[in-house]
């Protein structure tokens, strides 16, 4: 077994892609293990901008995650018809494209392209975050710890969406099962106090009041809580990833990921008020919500530890959802020509590998402009997922107008329309000086360099394409130029090659001034031009260069060119010996000139100087 087996798995065939799709138990850590990990960060997000209310923020808590549910219902049926109505995946973008026209599926692409990106580093960062604050020996080493989770996620994900799925599944249901165990004790324990339960442990004092309740803080809060949200697209990006029957394999998957986020988000906003917990100052003494309601609801047991375990894990690995979806997205984008064809292409694991390499490195570049740090990267997120939601339902009310869809499915999108696109207005408004100004800068950005893929692809195919049958006319045989710095097997091989190709055959030396030419060019009439005589084949002509400064492969490119323009009637076929070593590691004892210059002829040529490399594979 090699080591690309041990690494990456045995390579599949192309028949066997049906079997790598998966059900609805492995859709939900595969797709939504964004969406169930926000519960995490999402409520503390939102209690943090209520600090200044002092203990009377707290209150404020479950009316505000109560709003974010429902528009979390309303996108839920959006995007349920969205995947009855466009199975083939592709979600936003497709719809956009299809319905609003190419312009707006643009520009829904590059929104959840940005926001994938995003979503992949705050995923692993807030993972770190909490280690780091649980060990705080960690604290120099963020970055390192960050680059390495991301490249253990890429690597699995390169093994295949099954395998993934199989890696993910135990540590996403242990992190639901934990949460939800948390939120029945505690609600049972209000329940038995009236709705005022003590808490386990003692928790900390909240600080006194230095702000008074406003429309626009409280928009800030409903914004920052909103983060809960992103990656409750991804079951319509990646609905071909299901087993047949793939829509409502997928609906199903979407139903169970969003039930299971509003029982987190109710329960979490529910218990926290209760217990009257809120966010702590991350700068001074810092202990996260999920942490301190354990510890009110359960006391620091086994079952708190466990719990914190699983929160740390599922934080780490939520970028995984980017990692399923992201190439998915860029292969759809790619098969409409505004990316490298290459994202369309399967890997040796039938996924698109070319886009996990490509999320890989923006996600890793992220990290390390940031430092790793989670606070400096909330702020860029959620607009770009919010601008696809809206593109979607506005998309989907076209849909259901051209199709004669029924009136409750306009409403549904309509609604979900009008709901996410206030909401972008807010979150982008809330965070536009603290960031989210990079996002808004970044995406015309990537619409440019999209746009600009598409026009390139389209000059090439008007260049290449015809419908005119092949003109066979007028064939003359190419001027056959092999490179020879001296006599051996190498050189013997390509001259043997050069004359199958053409009988004008010439020998191409470059002179250094030194006193073994006279030497060389008697091998030469011995070697060459005597034998070809004998076998009846004109005798190749040495072409000997001057070269003052001991240059090689300048001359010989000069040489080319020159001879390229004053036959302008006939082809240019440059064979140029090269030794194949049978290890990676002895090329580096050689120098590479054929490659070089093989390089030099490829971007200073044209269509009449053909490049013929012709091996030499030793043997020792």
């Amino acid at each position: 077994m090699s080591l690309l087996d041990i690494l990456f798995g045995r390579p599949l065939a192309s028949r066997e892609e049906r079997a790598e799709r998966i059900g609805s138990i492995a859709g939900i850590p595969i797709f939504g293990l964004d969406a169930l990990s926000s519960a995490a960060y999402g409520p503390e997000a939102a209690l943090t901008l209520l600090i200044p209310l002092g203990a009377m923020g707290v209150r404020y808590i479950v009316p505000i995650t109560l709003s974010i549910i429902a528009l979390l219902t309303i996108l839920y049926f959006s995007y349920r018809q969205t995947i009855a109505a466009y199975p083939g995946g592709g979600g936003s973008y497709t719809v956009a494209r299809e319905n609003i026209g190419p312009g707006a599926g643009l520009l829904a692409a590059a929104a959840l392209m940005i926001d994938y990106v995003l979503t992949a580093a705050v995923g692993i960062s807030a993972g770190v975050g909490a280690l780091v604050s649980a060990v705080p020996s960690l604290q120099p080493h963020t970055l390192a710890i960050c680059l390495w989770i991301l490249a253990i996620i890429a690597l699995v994900n390169l093994r295949g969406l099954r395998e993934s799925g199989a890696v993910f599944i135990i540590p996403t249901y242990l992190f639901v099962g934990c949460l939800f165990a948390m939120i029945a004790i505690g609600g049972i324990r209000s329940v038995a106090a009236g709705g005022h339960p003590t808490p386990v442990e003692a928790m900390p004092i909240m600080p006194p009041a230095t702000a008074t309740v406003s429309l626009w803080l409280l928009l800030k809060v409903f914004s920052s809580g909103c983060a809960a949200m992103t990656g409750v697209e991804a079951v319509s990006n990646g609905v071909k990833a299901f087993r047949e029957p793939t829509a409502p394999n997928a609906q199903r998957t979407l139903t169970t990921i969003i039930v299971i986020l509003m029982v987190l988000l109710g329960g979490i906003a529910w218990l926290a008020s209760a217990y009257g917990i809120g966010a702590t100052n991350p700068e001074k003494n810092y202990e996260s919500v999920l942490s301190m309601l354990l510890r009110a609801v359960a006391g620091k047991g086994i079952f708190y530890y466990v719990s914190i375990a699983s929160i740390l894990s599922v934080l780490s690995l939520s970028a995984n959802t980017a990692f399923a979806d992201f190439p998915r997205l860029c292969r759809i984008i790619a098969h409409d020509g505004y990316l490298p064809r290459s994202f369309a292409s399967t890997g040796r694991r039938l996924v698109y590998s070319q886009g996990i390499y490509g999320l890989a490195v923006l996600t890793g570049g992220l990290l390390i402009l940031f430092g790793g740090v989670t606070d400096r990267l909330i702020p860029l997120y959620a607009v770009g997922a919010f601008l696809a939601f809206t593109l979607s339902q506005a998309g989907m009310v076209r849909h259901w107008r051209r199709q004669g869809g029924a009136f409750h499915n306009v409403l549904v999108n309509g609604l979900g329309a009008c709901a996410t696109g206030v909401t972008t207005i807010v979150v982008l408004t809330a965070k536009f000086i603290d960031g989210a100004w990079v996002t808004v800068l970044l995406i015309p950005v990537m619409l440019i360099a999209m746009v600009w893929v598409r026009r390139h692809y389209q000059l090439v195919s008007e260049e290449t394409s015809t419908l005119e049958p092949a003109n066979f006319g007028e064939i003359r045989e190419p001027i056959a130029i092999t490179p020879i710095a001296n006599w051996s097997r190498i050189s013997e091989n390509a001259l043997r090659f050069a004359y199958t190709v053409s009988h004008d055959v010439r020998a191409v030396h470059v002179s250094a001034g030194d006193q073994t030419e006279d030497a060389f060019c008697a091998d030469w009439t011995k070697y060459a031009e005597i034998p070809a005589r004998k076998a009846g084949l004109p005798a190749p002509e040495l072409v000997v260069l001057e070269s003052p400064y001991r240059w090689v492969l300048t001359p010989i490119l000069n040489y080319v060119l020159d001879l390229q323009k004053q036959n302008p009637d006939r082809e240019i076929a440059v064979i140029l010996p090269e030794m194949v070593e049978r290890h990676w590691y002895h090329y580096f004892l050689h120098n590479q000139r054929a490659e070089i210059l093989k390089t030099w002829l490829l971007v200073r040529g044209n269509q009449r100087i053909v490049v013929i490399n012709v091996p030499w594979y030793l043997k020792a």
